[in-house]
């Protein structure tokens, strides 16, 4: 039986820190991935914008108000977890009271983008941030 592929976004919240620019990465409460860090995101719900979800999802995991401009689109392939997704990547930053939310996020942080690659990061979220810091040395 064939699946749909799913739509789903990504936000690269980014703050300077010192004169450091650092991301904010969540650690997840649920399955796929349950334990690991990732970037704020999720799927796309039915008639809406990549752009409106990425501001909703970022609001619900993490109470903050995100201002997203698109950065890429990457392919999602997960033969093992029998998942396929087109992932629509958006930066920015965001504002208000970082709060997380425990139905889906259990901790969050601030990394800068080097520590952030040392992780191993749920779903292909390594590649989006290798993506982003090459981006960032080549604009």
């Amino acid at each position: 039986m064939k699946k749909d592929v799913k739509a789903t976004v990504a936000a690269i919240i980014s703050k300077s820190d010192n004169d450091v620019e650092k991301i904010l990465l969540t650690r997840r409460t649920v399955n796929p991935f349950a334990g690991m860090l990732c970037l704020p995101g999720g799927h796309i719900d039915r008639f809406e914008t990549a752009k409106d979800a990425v501001i909703r999802e970022v609001k619900e995991e993490t109470g903050l108000d995100f201002a997203p401009r698109f950065f890429y689109y990457f392919d999602e392939i997960l033969e093992t977890i029998d998942f396929h997704a087109v992932v629509i990547a958006f930066v920015g930053n965001a504002s208000g009271t970082l709060v997380p939310q425990p139905d889906e996020v259990s901790e969050v942080y601030w990394l800068s983008v080097a520590e952030a690659q040392k992780h191993q990061l749920a779903f292909q979220h390594n590649e989006i941030i290798a993506a982003y810091a090459a981006a960032q040395t080549n604009p």
